[in-house]
């Protein structure tokens, strides 16, 4: 354990986080998510929800330039509660976020340089932060 860090962010992910570049992308993914199928770095948190490992992560990293957040797009294109969670936990709005088709999202999220698969059963309850420059205020 550190002092100060978030006991979600555990040294595999620090350090992964840490090696990540300005826009690199790191996905929190819900437990549905083809994470070992798209990803080539992969780490699982299970009994974990996407919105508390999502709000870790921004304790360590900013938001890259607007839409530094995509989230995939419900069937209905209806904003759900774990979307407005995983905005709330990333410091965006349903302005400020991009939401991206099911199929498109799979393609957007594949070159991630991470991904992060949770225990979060509920549906679209995914995550694509783009990591901001450490040390200068997102816009």
């Amino acid at each position: 354990m550190l002092e100060g860090i978030n006991p979600l962010l555990i040294g595999e992910l620090l350090l992964h986080l840490d090696r990540m570049g300005h826009s690199d992308a790191v996905v929190i993914a819900d437990a549905h998510f083809p994470a070992w199928g798209l990803g080539e770095r992969v780490i699982d948190l299970p009994g974990t929800a996407t919105p508390e490992v999502l709000a870790a992560i921004r304790t360590v990293i900013p938001l890259d330039d607007a839409p530094g957040l995509d989230l995939m797009e419900s069937a209905d294109g209806e904003v759900l509660d774990v979307q407005r969670e995983l905005m709330d936990a990333a410091g965006t709005t349903a302005d400020t976020t991009r939401f991206v088709e099911r199929f498109a999202y799979y393609e957007v999220a594949k070159p991630a340089y991470l991904m992060v698969r949770t225990g979060e059963t509920r549906k679209y309850g995914n995550a694509l932060l783009r990591k901001g420059v450490v040390g200068h205020a997102s816009a």
